[in-house]
């Protein structure tokens, strides 16, 4: 039994500093009306260690920013629940993954991330991930993610 967090621990290890492609999928909003849709290819540097995360817009812009791991917090019955965002970003993981998603499957997730990357000509956007837990602990495929920019886009974050 000792076997599982060696191997936990050596997948991690293997990972950190780790660099990955991700794209960015307009799913609603203007972008969605440009033909053809622009994807964005983010470079996101760990894995669900603390890292970066940056992209270059359609027009040109660059972002970039730092993406944290959100540590559930204890609930009263003992049942680990993460903090709900301030962001809103509950609603849009709903709205590319289904009602009720981020309540029954990234709420209380023990790898979730956010990040806040910001861009230089004012562009933000707030980008979060989790990985599910039934997921083996290398298979960075597994990761679902969503964004949402200040110019009414959202986005499905796929690795």
């Amino acid at each position: 039994m000792k076997s599982k967090p060696c191997l936990l621990l050596l997948a991690i290890s293997t990972m950190l500093g780790c660099k990955h492609t991700a794209r960015l999928y307009p799913v609603q909003g203007p972008l969605t009306g440009q033909v053809p849709v622009p994807v964005l290819m983010a470079k996101i540097t760990g894995a669900f260690t603390p890292g970066t995360i940056s992209f270059v817009l359609s027009d040109g812009e660059v972002c970039k920013g730092r993406w944290i791991i959100v540590n559930p917090v204890q609930a009263p019955k003992g049942v680990p629940v993460a903090a709900a965002p301030a962001n809103g970003m509950a609603s849009v993981w709903d709205s590319i993954y289904g009602p009720g998603y981020y309540v029954s499957r990234v709420l209380g997730a023990r790898y979730y991330a956010q990040a806040v990357v910001a861009g230089n000509r004012g562009s933000v956007l707030n980008v979060e991930m989790y990985r599910p837990v039934d997921s083996t602990a290398g298979d960075i495929g597994s990761i679902k993610g969503v964004a949402k920019d200040n110019k009414d886009n959202i986005y499905k974050l796929v690795l």
